[in-house]
């Protein structure tokens, strides 16, 4: 049995302004009309006796997660969440501890949710190579062929030969940092070296009793943790107080660098971290003077730039090298060659205590969606998007009023002792300090504009009396 292990906790920074904290990469459709959790996923379709995946997510991104599974017909997926985040080690622990419950010698093929793999069919005889010798008991991790000197990824170092004359596994001497790239040059030109992908295959009990012998802290307090969990809902909530206690190292620190039962599976698929917008501008359509234009764009005699705007016209003359990205509420303009260095500006955001690297415009709840379209004192104006068949939760504002204009489907609200349907074209409003409720009884989303006025208006307003997705109140 093949246990994929996905591990989607990531906050994938570099690509901000799309990427934020609360709506990361992983969960962004970038490529195509699928998330790359979705097709991290898909893209094992092809593989034999691959049982339900585990997907280990922050726990703030649990029901966009579950979503996302259902989409894509996951629905004995487990999902794992963290209540904080402790890095690899401990979450692959908790992953491993979870399929020992099915089946404690399955074998467990972890990838990161937001990679993105051109050639699948190369992947998947890389994994059938990597299963094969995690049955026999060793710990495999794939070895992306180097296409230039990269010095954005960590490397690994194999022998020249293979295990064996029938094995298609080398034996990993070490594992390197990020070199300078005069080092990463000399890697290329050795042959030796391969680019750290960060996905691993192993079976589970080796892989727990390997962490044991070399960071037995990971696994202890991930056992403890897990040995506390509770269901909730779809998903599976271990112990935060314990869990926190773990150690927060990668589990390249906690084990791979440590073992000697470490093998490569050499990998040329087309791989790629999407680590930043240069990496992004690599894999997307270019044009005759290598220009990447994603959206509503027009562009006059630019060379080798990118331009990402899915919500507005984005006009370039004669610019070079650049990347720029349009969101609703942010855009950044850099040179290609400071791609690294985005998570610097998100540093300049957090001191000025703004909330751009957090979250969108839009904002996504459980029950659906809220664009934040114009704001300003006492008043602020959402356009809500509430799924069918979904209610916001029971509540109250003690400083904030609300008028709701229904634009799209049927609204039944609950307001006070009151219960009303409202169609297209219909409103209502919601004094001060009233209980309230909103629901979508149809089959369509409801689409309403929200208009609250009032002289408080944060999220912190609000008591929650009953909710459907077990939110306490903020």
């Amino acid at each position: 049995m093949i246990i994929p292990v996905i591990l989607a906790g990531g906050s994938g920074s570099r690509l901000w302004p799309l990427s934020r904290h609360h709506y990361p990469k992983q969960l962004l459709k970038l490529f195509g009309d699928k998330t790359m959790l979705q097709q991290t996923l898909l893209r094992l379709q092809g593989l034999e006796d691959m049982a339900a995946p585990i997907v280990v997510c922050n726990e703030a991104h649990r029901f966009m997660v579950a979503e996302q599974l259902l989409e894509i017909d996951m629905h004995d997926a487990v999902i794992l969440l963290e209540p904080v985040a402790r890095n690899t080690a401990p979450a692959l622990a908790l992953a491993a501890i979870q399929a020992q419950q099915a089946d404690p010698t399955a074998v467990l093929l972890v990838l990161s949710a937001d990679h993105m793999i051109r050639e699948v069919d190369v992947f998947l005889q890389a994994v059938r190579k990597a299963v094969s010798g995690a049955k026999q008991g060793a710990l495999v991790t794939f070895g992306v062929q180097p296409s230039h000197a990269e010095t954005g990824y960590g490397y690994i170092k194999t022998a020249t030969t293979t295990l064996s004359s029938d094995s298609a596994l080398l034996a990993v001497e070490k594992f390197v940092e990020k070199p300078n790239l005069a080092t990463a040059e000399a890697y290329l030109q050795a042959g030796c070296y391969y680019w750290n992908s960060g996905m691993f295959v192993f079976r589970g009990d080796v892989f727990l009793d390997e962490l044991k012998a070399q960071s037995p802290e990971v696994v202890q307090y991930a056992e403890s943790a897990h040995r506390l969990a509770v269901k909730d809902l779809d998903f599976i909530r271990v112990d935060k107080k314990t869990f926190a206690q773990a150690p927060n190292i990668s589990i390249d620190y906690a084990l791979m660098e440590k073992s000697n039962n470490v093998s490569c599976v050499p990998l040329d698929a087309g791989w790629s971290d999407v680590g930043d917008w240069r990496s992004f501008s690599e894999l997307s359509e270019k044009d005759a003077e290598g220009n990447s234009f994603i959206g509503d764009s027009i562009d006059i005699s630019s060379t080798n730039t990118l331009v990402f705007s899915r919500d507005k016209l984005v006009a370039t003359l004669g610019v070079n090298n650049l990347m720029i990205i349009n969101t609703p509420d942010a855009v950044l303009i850099a040179d290609k060659s400071r791609a690294q260095d985005v998570k610097s500006v998100i540093s300049h955001i957090e001191q000025q205590q703004r909330s751009e690297h957090l979250q969108h415009r839009e904002v996504y709840r459980p029950w659906g969606c809220f664009d934040a379209i114009d704001d300003g004192d006492r008043y602020q104006v959402n356009r809500i998007r509430v799924k069918p068949g979904a209610s916001l939760s029971l509540q109250i504002h003690h400083h904030r009023a609300e008028h709701w204009i229904v634009v799209k489907g049927v609204a039944l609200v609950q307001k006070g002792d009151e219960v009303m349907l409202l169609s297209e074209n219909e409103s209502t409003y919601i004094p001060v300090g009233v209980k309230h409720r909103l629901s979508n009884p149809g089959k369509i989303p409801l689409e309403i504009i929200e208009v609250q006025s009032g002289s408080y208006l944060k999220d912190d307003d609000v008591i929650r009396y009953e909710d459907s997705y077990g939110r306490s109140s903020l």
